[in-house]
């Protein structure tokens, strides 16, 4: 028998009475139960008791292509309805993002329902940053009713984010609703600001903070700007808020110290970075709060500046609290004693560093070779290089150029060369510190010839050619009486961009000067001005090496043009030139230039008033 549909019989059959309905509305499902996340059971237990749906629910959470049309039967089944509360827990319960947003974008489609800002904001945290500009618009859209708690997660995930304008429409809409800025809200604007690199701004509102009623700026908020002048290079700015904390009763922690050890770290002050350690270390509230990282940053620190023992000591302090040491510190005091030569202190960090678990790498034994090589210690320091090609320790350029530098300097260029073909086959390409090894070995054997063409080599394979690279080469073809070439060589040098530095336009005035031609020396020079490279040092380098030469009369000819030109003041000019003929053993005109007026006095030509000539030394 065909069923007559239940529309058509409400048209023909009007339903009259009570009982009628009643019997007709049993045919329909019951309405839905809207589930909470917890269950309300305040007079029985003090605690709240999760729901018994919110396991089963996110069992059906599992990311599979058929995720909505499970989460569909279950809720059908059991004709429940998931409240914005519900959706929002669930998400939080979430790690995967597309899991996540799958969930929210399938809970809309429950009947009467609508996501709370509870919602929005429990998805955000689980979103990449690229898909987070679009979700927070989507909730501007919203027009959401703005609550406490939603606003500070939000203002959270904003900063944190660094979605400044977000951060101050959240702020605007919170001052509309009567909702007050708590200071977890305005450290995360300032966190916001200082990720954004106004720091500017950052310090206003700290600022405002302060003048302010409340909430007052705490120890979060201070460090907050300290970040941010570090971040921005106004490391003395950042010191003023340290001393300023302490002013305002606001005291330090260790994560003001770290930020400014390791600022100061980065910028090679490491006298701040140990004094800030040692201020820590006589603060009874900070001295067991002492992180590793701080007392890695003071032990590198002083080992950088050449205090390998005080390092030592600060690295005793830091076993004694437990703090684990890294292969950085090690490595750190190895290096440190093998700068200085004292390897035998090195080699026994290294074996500490065994005893105490730590392996070494190929940094680590890198410091090591560098030392040994530099002591002379070459073959030890090739034992060494075998131990760890043979126990599978990278060997990297490191190892190579100071391999190839000791072995030059001992003489044994030959096996510098096969050293540096090797570096090649075992794909280890070789740099300009390998280049410029090689080329200074050949050159102190005399192999002029083959340093240029391993320079030509360097440039074919498009290794970079410093200003060291020439340095040696130009230096070395004056000593060989081949000074056009020396000339030419500085000449490209200056063409493709290389800097001179001290060291090389010494090695340049010392050839020209001990060649006769000081006059050329003082115009290159003079052509250096004009691009910006000013040799402070370059004349007094240039007046003791003719002075050494044994050349006075040029070295007082060149002290008289500095003076004339008026590069130096006379009286420094003279003190550079008796102390160059004092070095240089003519200590006899040393005297006679420091008890007469030369350089400093005057003569009287009738009304013309005449400096005293320095040649006048050797004329008379």
């Amino acid at each position: 028998m065909r069923r007559v549909p239940l529309a058509l019989l409400k048209r023909v059959y009007p339903l009259r009475s009570q009982n009628a309905r009643r019997s007709f509305s049993t045919l329909l499902p019951p309405p839905r139960e809207v589930v909470e996340p917890f269950c309300n059971l305040s007079d029985v237990v003090s605690s709240p008791q999760t729901s018994p749906w919110l396991p089963q629910i996110l069992s059906l959470l599992d990311g599979s292509p058929s995720m909505e049309s499970n989460l569909d039967s279950f809720c059908r089944q059991y004709l429940i309805t998931l409240s914005p509360s519900f959706v929002s827990h669930t998400l939080r319960s979430l790690s995967d993002h597309l899991t996540a947003m799958r969930f929210f974008s399938w809970a809309t489609t429950q009947p009467k329902y609508t996501h709370s800002l509870d919602c929005h904001v429990s998805l955000l945290p689980l979103l990449p940053l690229s898909s987070l500009p679009a979700a927070v618009a989507a909730l501007r859209r919203a027009n959401l009713p703005i609550t406490l708690p939603a606003a500070h997660s939000l203002a959270k995930t904003l900063a944190a984010a660094g979605l400044l304008h977000d951060l101050l429409w959240l702020f605007r809409a919170m001052t509309a609703n009567n909702l007050p800025l708590s200071l977890i809200n305005l450290n995360s604007l300032l966190n916001a600001l200082v990720n954004a690199s106004l720091v500017d701004s950052a310090e206003r509102v700290l600022k405002s903070m302060q003048e302010g009623s409340s909430p007052k700026p705490d120890v979060v908020s201070y460090n907050t700007l300290v970040k941010g002048y570090c971040k921005v290079g106004r490391t003395r700015d950042a010191f003023a808020t340290l001393r300023e904390m302490e002013a305002e009763n606001v005291p330090p922690d260790e994560v003001t110290y770290m930020t400014l050890m390791q600022a100061c770290y980065n910028e090679g002050d490491m006298d701040s970075c140990v004094r800030l350690y040692h201020e820590m270390e006589e603060d009874e509230t900070l001295v067991t709060k002492i992180p590793s990282h701080a007392y890695s940053l003071t032990i590198c620190g002083l080992c950088k500046q050449g205090k390998v023992v005080e390092g030592c000591s600060v690295f005793e302090s830091m076993v004694k609290k437990g703090c684990v040491a890294h292969k950085a510190v090690y490595t750190a005091m190895i290096d440190g004693y093998a700068k200085s030569g004292n390897m035998d202190a090195a080699l026994s960090v290294l074996e500490r560093m065994k005893v105490d678990g730590v392996e070494p790498d190929e940094v680590t034994y890198g410091a090591v070779v560098g030392g040994l090589c530099k002591s002379g210690k070459v073959e030890e320091a090739m034992g060494y290089f075998r131990f760890c090609k043979g126990n599978g320790v990278g060997v990297n350029a490191v190892f190579y150029s100071s391999l190839i530098d000791g072995l030059g300097k001992v003489g044994r260029v030959d096996e510098a060369e096969k050293l540096f073909e090797e570096m090649a086959e075992e794909g280890c390409p070789p740099d300009s510190y390998c280049y410029n090894a090689l080329m200074d070995g050949l050159c102190k054997s005399g192999r002029v010839d083959e340093a240029l063409m391993l320079f030509r080599r360097m440039e074919q394979e498009g290794c970079e050619q410093t200003v060291y690279t020439f340095t040696i080469l130009i230096s070395e073809l004056f000593k060989e009486r081949r000074n056009e070439e020396a000339l030419k060589l500085w000449e490209e040098m200056i063409d493709k961009g290389v800097t001179p530095n001290a060291a090389c336009f010494r090695a340049l005035s010392m050839g020209l000067c001990l060649s006769g031609k000081v006059a050329r020396a003082c115009r290159v020079l003079d052509e250096l001005a004009p691009m910006g490279i000013v040799l402070e040092r370059a004349y007094e380098d240039m007046i003791g090496v003719l002075c050494k030469a044994g050349r006075v009369k040029e070295a007082c000819k060149l002290a008289d043009g500095i003076v004339d030109r008026g590069r130096e003041i006379p009286g420094k000019v003279r003190t550079v030139l008796i102390n160059a003929l004092r070095k240089a053993g003519n200590a006899d005109l040393a005297i006679k230039l420091m008890h007469s007026k030369i350089g400093i006095g005057y003569d009287r030509m009738r009304s013309v008033k005449k400096r005293v000539k320095f040649q006048t030394l050797v004329n008379n």
